[in-house]
């Protein structure tokens, strides 16, 4: 039997219900079920998502020879219960066709009102009503909607003026009035003429008359506006795939614009904004729906309440308010009775937030469609603690409502919406780290620094940023670079220290001699004031108010629900006191990440360390460690105690050295005097640490396995702390982490040399403590082994941002010249370096666990790369069985939820 393509609905009773969604779309699915609770809903049909892949697939002619039969017997239901015929010029049946994909996206595709009116129609139309002005604006609407939607001419650019606009205004003008609404019948009977003489000058052919060629171009237009670029946009954006498709329904038109009995609206049944348990909306008398969202006409409120909020906001008196802009609930209060109970009871059923479409016909309510609504992430935190509390959903439930990523909101700053809506747009790029970040530009990192010292707020502006440039990362409020992918030094860095960034603007020309950057023929100079939205990847010219981020108690109740059910535990990337705390105080229960090498750019300890790299001998060497050895003992020190009590593991150096050296030659100058050397001596060092692909280099365990008077110091200093601190009453647990091992002998070599300085440290110190070395799982050669590394290693932590590095073969620097195309081509559907890959560096995350595990039961496993973060690649880690995810501070409450979700799932 030939699939069910079209479903009908109407009077009580539907072929769909709530739980069809992939197969009839929100719309369709929620339209049956409101007929099947009892929910007045003119009937109609819907066309399935199937048929839209069909559509793509067959082309036009061929799906609308497989509809036409099922298309009119759902027509002929309608007309049966509407008792009016399509078509027909004395009792016509009007119809609406609308999109409706699984997931909501909201303005994203089109709809038509009013399909079915043609010059004798309109007139059948205004004997039936007995209200020319109706009839005339319906056919005026219907005109412009198909004329825009159907026939292609909506303005393709910001440049030009929608035809049918143009002539609105035209007419208008001519008349002497201000709304559309105060236009006459032979007013309106003159757009309707001038819009089709419009359509024939544009499209070369009359616009159409008979009904079923209209309604067909309608269902046709909305399959293609599954592919419009916004469409494609929102789904990118919100990861909804194409392959969905979007379903049509078809529904018989109520008029909200047959005169003063008449309105149309939307509303929901809390706020979207706060989650404010508060049914609130906007409605306008003698409209259309589109008018209530295209902003032609300001819409009154619904409630008395928001009537009363709205006009305090706008300075208006009460007196004036109820007179000139009354609520529904003061100008129909009976309509506005059956509306509340109406949308009470939908929120009921659907135990959700809902978000509601309405239409009054001559004071009959009619409901057009119903969805849970989108919301803020405070407001998504609210409404599932809420309904929580008054027992409409369980613990479970309510954890399963708040998407992870959302919780980002939370947490950063934000720019004021009334602010962004006069800001100006220069520029934009990859959202690298959520946030709103203003200030004055600055080129470099030194400059940061005496900026922010003396007072200023300031945006580091770079080409791209290197571990160099940390201190003026760390003081800036946000960071903006030209190249860079999501996993580029500055969003890594950025993330970790809760910063606005910001990657990728590839549209900037950046020029460090002349401290300007040129963008679409702006230019811009140090000290000039600009502003960055690391949450859409925006970049504003000037100044944007922005506003801090609120935590609600909400927001800590939910994670306490979070922990009640989850396994794995969540750890912080951290470098410094400041990150620990902050961690700690989103649920950190540890630092799973500690880079010992953010340590070394300030002041002294720099001077000290490129002493120690360019020295020419291990003699050289020790003298400059042994100046290092105090600040690094200083910093773990600092470390340990904002995180007392609990596990922190400190990877040993693991960048190329060539990163730590000067390469300009006035900080060539300065080291050459403070170790008494030639210049030229100084520069042929720096030379000689140059390598072709640092990257696969001499870094990592190679580093200390060469000199391993590095790793001696660092062991000391980190146990050292750990000692010092242990005679003050604070318990660490410090884990020695080896980076980038392939080899079994690289790592023992290594922990050969951790165990003998810590056993001569606490010889000296006639004390000891208990600490763990374990290695770094990052060359897919170590995850291929990981039972032989087992053997000397106690824990593993997988670093997933090489390892995805060097199982794709992608530089994570570079990607950014081809990653973009390959999404767009679909050849990869996500960025690797921001979602893991689970088939393919997941599998060697999976196989390195379960190795390990076979020689040594009680092996630990974390995750430290980015993805430690990423909803998607925690739910893997749990089912992995890893012990941990570690991640930036400021994500540290996604992975909570993402954990506790993947323990509910499972």
């Amino acid at each position: 039997m030939d699939k069910k393509r079209v479903y009908t609905f109407g009077n009580g009773q539907a072929e769909g219900k709530a739980e069809m969604k992939n197969l009839l779309g929100g719309k369709g699915a929620n339209l049956a079920e409101m007929n099947l609770i009892g929910v007045p809903v003119p009937p109609g049909f819907t066309i399935t998502t199937e048929v839209c892949s069909e559509y793509y697939e067959l082309g036009r002619d061929k799906v609308v020879d497989l509809l036409k039969e099922d298309v009119e017997k759902s027509v002929a239901k309608v007309e049966a219960l509407m008792k009016s015929k399509f078509g027909d010029v004395e009792n016509p049946l009007l119809v609406s066709v609308r999109s409706g994909a699984r997931a909501s996206m909201p303005g994203m595709m089109d709809t038509i009102l009013n399909l079915g009116l043609n010059d004798e129609v309109v007139e059948g139309l205004t004997r039936k009503t007995g209200n020319a002005r109706f009839a005339w604006d319906s056919y005026r609407r219907f005109v412009q909607m198909y004329g825009d939607v159907v026939l292609g001419m909506k303005p393709t650019n910001k440049e030009d003026i929608d035809p049918f606009e143009a002539i609105i205004e035209e007419v208008k003008e001519s008349k002497g009035v201000k709304l559309d609404n105060e236009l006459e019948v032979e007013d309106l009977k003159v757009l309707v003429k001038k819009f089709k003489e419009a359509v024939k000058k544009q499209t070369g052919h009359d616009f159409p008359t008979c009904a079923y060629e209209q309604l067909w171009g309608a269902i046709c237009a909305v399959f293609d506006s599954w592919m419009n670029e916004r469409a494609i946009l929102y789904r990118k954006m919100e990861g909804i795939p194409a392959e969905w498709g979007t379903a049509v329904s078809v529904q018989a038109m109520v008029f909200g614009n047959m005169g003063e009995t008449s309105a149309t609206g939307v509303c929901f049944s809390r706020d979207a904004g706060t989650g404010e348990d508060l049914f609130n909306g906007e409605y306008l008398i003698n409209a259309q729906g589109e008018d209530v969202v295209a902003g032609i006409r300001t819409p009154q409120q619904i409630t008395k309440i928001g009537s009363q909020r709205w006009a305090e906001l706008a300075g208006i008196p009460e007196d004036v308010r109820a007179a000139k802009y009354p609520s529904m609930e003061e100008a129909m209060p009976e309509i506005y009775k059956e509306l509340d109970e109406i949308q009470t009871r939908l929120e009921n059923h659907y135990r959700d937030m809902q978000d509601m479409e309405f239409t009054v016909q001559e004071g009959k309510l009619w409901f057009l469609q119903t969805r849970n609504g989108k919301r803020t992430g405070a407001a998504m935190v609210k409404i599932a603690m809420d309904l929580l509390r008054q027992g409409m959903i369980d613990e479970k439930t309510a954890l399963k409502r708040v998407e992870p990523n959302k919780l980002d909101e939370l947490l950063h700053p934000v720019f004021d919406k009334a602010a962004l809506k006069n800001a100006k747009v220069i520029a934009k790029g990859l959202p690298a780290s959520p946030g709103a970040a203003t200030g004055q530009i600055v080129f470099f990192a030194d400059d940061a620094a005496k900026w922010h010292a003396d007072g200023h707020k300031v945006v580091m502006v770079r080409i791209e940023t290197s571990p160099e440039d940390l201190a003026g990362m760390a003081v800036a409020q946000g960071i903006l670079t030209a190249r860079g992918g999501m996993t580029s030094h500055a969003a890594v860095v950025a993330r970790g220290m809760g910063k606005c960034c910001v990657s990728g603007a590839g549209a900037l020309s950046i020029d460090y001699k002349s401290r300007t950057l040129e963008v679409g023929g702006v230019t811009l100079k140090e000290g000039d004031y600009i502003s960055i939205n690391g949450s859409t990847g925006e970049v504003y010219e000037g100044k944007v108010a922005t506003r801090a981020a609120e935590l609600s108690g909400d927001f800590a109740d939910l994670m306490a629900l979070a922990d009640k059910y989850t396994r794995m535990k969540v750890r912080t990337n951290a470098d410094t006191p400041h990150d620990a705390e902050v961690a700690r105080k989103f649920g950190a229960i540890g630092i799973g990440l500690c880079r010992t090498e953010h340590m070394f750019f300030e002041g002294e300890k720099i001077k000290a360390m490129r002493e120690m790299i360019l020295a020419e001998n291990e003699e050289g060497r020790k003298i400059a460690l042994a100046k290092i050895l105090p600040y690094q003992k200083a910093d773990f020190k600092g470390i340990f105690k904002a995180m007392e009590g609990c596990p922190v593991t400190v990877r040993l150096l693991d960048p190329p050295l060539h990163e730590f050296v000067p390469h300009d030659e006035k900080g060539q100058q300065e080291m050459a005097d403070a170790m008494g050397v030639s210049f030229k001596h100084i520069q042929q060092r720096v030379e000689a640490l140059h390598e072709q692909n640092p990257m696969l280099g001499h870094r990592g365990c190679r580093l200390g396995n060469t000199y391993p008077e590095i790793t001696r110091m660092q062991t000391r200093a980190i146990l050292g702390a750990a000692l010092e601190l242990k005679k003050e009453g604070v318990e660490t647990f410090p884990e020695i982490m080896v980076p980038l091992t392939g080899l079994l002998p690289e790592f023992k070599e290594q922990e050969n040399v951790i165990r003998e300085e810590a056993a001569a440290l606490f010889a000296e110190m006639g004390d000891s403590i208990d600490y763990k070395v374990g290695t770094m799982i990052e060359i897919p050669r170590a995850a291929l082994t990981a039972e032989r590394i087992a053997q000397g290693a106690e824990f593993f932590s997988f670093g997933t941002n090489d390892l995805t590095q060097m199982t794709f073969g992608y530089s994570r620097d570079d990607v950014a010249s081809f990653l973009p195309i390959y999404l767009e081509k679909k050849i990869l559907q996500v960025d690797p370096f921001q979602v893991l890959d689970q088939n393919g560096v997941g599998q060697l995350v999976r196989m390195a666990t379960e190795k390990g595990r076979s020689v040594r039961p009680d092996l630990k496993c974390g995750i430290c790369g980015e993805h430690g973060g990423e909803p998607s690649s925690v739910k893997f880690c749990h089912r992995v069985g890893l012990n941990y995810v570690s991640c930036s501070p400021f994500r540290v409450p996604i992975a909570r939820l993402a954990a506790a979700q993947a323990a509910i799932e499972e």
